[in-house]
């Protein structure tokens, strides 16, 4: 089937595939911003922080000796995995507010 006038035939297409390009340059470089971005979660008044980035990928963890008490490991536990969730948390926000204008690419993990 043949395009006819005001189809998506010749300068048209084209005009679609390097947007397309140009888009998929773009989620690739807010990948790679995500992947460097640093999230900082947090609880007990940071005597437990969690860094990670954008994606969730969790770099380190850093507790507070006052907080470590052999007698409490389940406070201690509560406390990472609160400080954890902080950091998903702020992560998810940086992921929708960066990958928000790719509309329903943002979501496919750059697979275009």
């Amino acid at each position: 089937m043949a395009f006819g006038k005001g189809g998506m035939g010749g300068a048209g297409m084209q005009n679609l595939m390097k947007q397309a390009q140009k888009m998929q340059e773009e989620m690739k470089e807010t990948e790679k911003l995500l992947d460097e971005w640093e999230i900082v979660g947090t609880a007990g008044g940071e005597a437990v922080v969690v860094y990670m980035n954008a994606k969730k990928i969790i770099d380190g963890i850093e507790i507070d000796k006052s907080v470590i008490d052999p007698e409490d490991e389940e406070m201690l536990e509560d406390l990472v995995m609160a400080a954890i969730l902080d950091g998903y948390k702020k992560a998810d926000a940086v992921y929708q507010e960066k990958m928000a204008k790719f509309g329903a690419l943002g979501g496919m993990g750059g697979m275009l």
